[in-house]
């Protein structure tokens, strides 16, 4: 991927969405939840603060993170729907 996030972005593959229940119902699109979950793809450099400090990301490449489902903007990379999150919209990684 030729994507290369800007300050404190980053650009996550988000998870796969389960399109059938447990008791072998089939979820319509319409009907179904954006995922919450995803795999870190790339990282910016950070963003600096009122003092001019570079205040890293505490993510790294291929961390599973956590995060909103409204967060960030979804868009369309080399034929692959990827989701452009601001750092602070990330809750947590998941181990």
């Amino acid at each position: 991927m030729k994507l290369k996030p800007l300050q404190d972005r980053v650009v996550v593959r988000p998870a796969e969405v389960d399109t059938q229940t447990a008791g072998g119902l089939f979820i319509p699109d319409t009907a179904s939840e954006n995922p919450t979950t995803g795999e870190v793809l790339a990282v910016g450099p950070g963003k600096h603060d009122d003092k001019g400090v570079l205040k890293t990301i505490s993510v790294k490449i291929g961390d599973q993170i956590l995060f909103g489902k409204t967060a960030g903007q979804k868009v369309t990379v080399d034929n692959e729907e990827v989701t452009i999150l601001f750092a602070d919209e990330i809750m947590a990684i998941v181990n």
